[in-house]
C-alpha cells in the first residue's frame, strides 16, 4: 500500500505546474528572494524548482535551463533575478513557456546590447528598482516598452530584498492573471 502512495503522489507533482527560479549571477538557488517567492507560488499549488548556476557563465546557464525545460512536457514559469532574468528570457523563445516573471533583468547591459534576448510569446511582468545601480530602471523600460510586457517600477535597489513584500504581492498577482487566462 505505501508503494502505491507514493507513486500517487509523484504523479500528483507531475500534474502541477511549475516555477522554475534562476538566480543571479552572485546569488544562490535558495536565496532570500527565491525562497519568499517559492511560498508564493507553493501556496497557489504549483510545483517549485530553482536550478543552480553558482560558477557558471551566462551560455551555460542558458544551456541548463533549455536541457531541464525540454525534459517538462508542459509549458513552464520561468523567474529569473537579474542575470537569471536574462536566462529565463532566453529560454522562453525556445521552450513552451506559460509566463516570464523577471526581476531587476540584466537587458542591454553595456557592450552586451546585441546579446538581450527575444522573448517568448507569453505573458511578461517585470519588477525593477528605481535605484538599481547595477541594471538602469531604463533598461527594464526600454525591454517592456518593445515587448509589451507589464512593468513594475518601486522604489528600491537591485536586490529588491528592502521590498520583498511588495515584489510577493506583484508575484501573486501576476499568478493570479496566469490562472484566470
Amino acid at each position: 500500500m505505501q508503494a502505491f502512495w507514493m507513486s500517487n503522489v509523484s504523479m500528483n507533482e507531475e500534474a502541477k505546474q511549475t516555477v522554475v527560479f534562476s538566480h543571479g549571477l552572485d546569488g544562490e538557488p535558495w536565496g532570500t528572494k527565491v525562497v519568499a517567492l517559492a511560498k508564493v507560488a507553493e501556496a497557489r499549488g504549483l510545483h517549485v524548482e530553482s536550478l543552480d548556476y553558482r560558477g557558471m557563465e551566462a551560455p551555460a546557464r542558458v544551456e541548463k535551463l533549455l536541457k531541464f525545460a525540454k525534459e517538462r512536457a508542459r509549458p513552464l514559469i520561468l523567474v529569473g533575478s537579474s542575470l537569471g532574468g536574462h536566462v529565463a528570457a532566453s529560454v522562453s523563445s525556445q521552450v513552451p513557456t506559460r509566463g516570464l516573471f523577471l526581476m531587476a533583468p540584466a537587458f542591454f547591459m553595456p557592450g552586451f546590447e546585441q546579446y538581450t534576448p527575444v522573448p517568448g510569446r507569453c505573458p511578461i511582468d517585470i519588477v525593477h528598482g528605481w535605484n538599481d545601480d547595477v541594471v538602469p530602471a531604463q533598461n527594464s523600460i526600454r525591454f517592456a516598452q518593445q515587448y509589451r510586457a507589464t512593468l513594475h517600477l518601486i522604489d528600491s535597489d537591485h536586490r529588491l530584498t528592502a521590498n520583498l513584500g511588495e515584489v510577493c504581492e506583484l508575484f501573486d498577482l501576476f499568478l493570479r492573471r496566469l490562472a484566470s487566462g
